[in-house]
């Protein structure tokens, strides 16, 4: 018996190359269970709570323990009930927002503009020498904003005043400003190919100056690619004439985190498309998760769990049945005692769930696939394969299956072989193949199932047949 890893796999393509096999909607959770050092478990179920009447969600955050989201053109507060309460117009151009607060506003960066709320009232700073707002964040008093090309702040005592004596620019290199991000009171000034960091010195002119010295010789794709991860910057991008990557920045040094697959995915989309993805951060059971969203998946670093097993975790999360497509959760926010999440499909709203797998109450697909087995050159036998799972908590009513197939190249894969996973309570299910064929040479084993076979997996077994060729 020879227990094979699930945590990654691997395929190949037509171009002459090993490539790392994910696992696709299961989460590794470095947890030992005496089975193994880690499990893979569903992907957490996205529940809708409400319907919007206004549109698709756009941003989201949790002020003085409130959830207050952009739902089309409309900045509303979300009670723990789920009803709306509409607030303002902040325009729609189909893109993200950004939110940040003071002490007594909540401001929203839309469209261009800047809007400020103190959950009643809602009013738009139109002071012009303002200029567009690209983003916002807010430090030590001052709502501070970028056009793109000038960092401006607004009056201590006035947030609706710029004073336009008081601009400064990022000079380190001629690249634009794409995003704002602060970090331990200060603000990363970030621009496509280089970051820069300011402190708030005071003075009679512009209060921040740059730290020399925590430069970052790296820079970010685009505005909302970014955000705060462990006390640090994360962002998607690179420096000059540099292929993009995912990459961790504090201290003046930039530690890239993505590895060479998720290099080779990130190359297959175009700087428009990777200038419009979303990073978002979520820390929530022992997990530490980095979201990278793109146009038809989302990539997920788990900061953790690389820790906990000495390499890094990646998995991918998507909506689909078959093959890829968008991953329907943004703007995740911790309130009401639950992450609250927005529908990208559709103007619903709801929150996650480890109960059910399902998106949005359509099923998705999941798939694990095992490294190379190799048997010193020799073939093998499979009389046998065996997940050792949890069944018994599939959907009430439902008879799930789970299929194999295998691969003698990484590239074309047999045909599947489909098991019942048992009903619902039946924990003592057994999920197992016999007779699965022999190698010659090597061999990668895959699996694939759906929100129906909602169970986790612990490990896999392989009762093997050596033979000398």
């Amino acid at each position: 018996m020879a227990a094979i890893p699930l945590l990654a796999g691997i395929y190949t393509t037509t171009a002459p190359n090993f490539r790392t096999a994910y696992p696709v909607n299961m989460v590794p959770t470095p947890t030992p269970t005496g089975i193994s050092e880690a499990y893979l478990r569903p992907g957490d179920g996205l529940v809708a709570t409400a319907q919007s009447p206004y549109g698709v969600g756009r941003g989201g955050i949790n002020w003085n323990g409130a959830l207050y989201r952009v739902l089309g053109s409309k900045l509303v507060r979300i009670d723990a009930l789920g009803n709306v309460h509409v607030i303002g117009d902040v325009g729609n151009d189909g893109k993200p927002v950004t939110f940040d607060y003071s002490f007594d506003l909540l401001a929203v960066a839309s469209c261009g503009n800047l809007f400020y709320s103190n959950g009643t009232t809602f009013v738009q700073n139109v002071d012009p020498d303002l200029g567009t707002v690209v983003d916002v964040v807010w430090v030590d008093g001052y709502f501070f904003t970028t056009d793109g090309e000038f960092l401006v702040v607004t009056e201590l005592n006035d947030p609706l005043q710029v004073n336009p004596l008081k601009y400064a620019s990022s000079e380190a290199d001629p690249d634009p400003v794409v995003a704002l991000l602060k970090v331990r009171n200060e603000v990363g000034v970030l621009n496509r190919y280089t970051i820069e960091v300011f402190d708030n010195v005071g003075g009679v002119g512009f209060p921040f100056q740059r730290i020399e010295g925590a430069q970052i010789m790296k820079g970010c794709v685009g505005t909302h690619a970014c955000c705060v991860y462990q006390e640090a910057m994360a962002f998607l991008g690179g420096g000059r004439n540099e292929a993009p990557g995912v990459y961790i920045g504090v201290n003046a040094t930039a530690q890239k985190i993505s590895t060479r697959e998720v290099d080779e995915i990130l190359a297959t989309y175009t700087e428009a498309q990777l200038a419009s993805a979303v990073l978002e951060a979520r820390n929530d059971r022992a997990h530490e998760f980095l979201y990278v969203h793109l146009p038809d998946r989302t990539l997920v670093f788990d900061g953790s769990a690389s820790k906990a097993l000495g390499a890094p975790v990646w998995f991918i999360l998507t909506s689909a049945l078959q093959g890829f497509a968008t991953y329907r959760a943004r703007w995740f926010v911790w309130a009401y005692d639950g992450w609250q999440i927005a529908d990208t499909a559709t103007a619903a709203f709801g929150r996650t769930t480890q109960d059910v797998s399902t998106h949005w109450g359509s099923r998705v697909r999941w798939e694990l696939t095992t490294p190379i087995v190799y048997n010193e050159g020799n073939g093998a036998i499979f009389n046998e394969l065996e997940l050792i799972a949890l069944p018994g908590s599939v959907p009430f009513g439902t008879d799930p299956v789970i299929s194999t197939s295998y691969s003698l190249d990484g590239l074309s894969w047999s045909i599947d072989h489909a098991v019942h996973v048992g009903s619902y309570a039946q924990r003592q299910h057994r999920i197992a193949w016999r007779r699965q064929g022999f190698m010659k040479r090597f061999r990668v084993q895959r699996f694939q199932g759906d929100s129906w076979a909602h169970i986790p997996v612990a490990r896999l077994e392989a009762t093997l047949e050596p033979l000398a060729w």
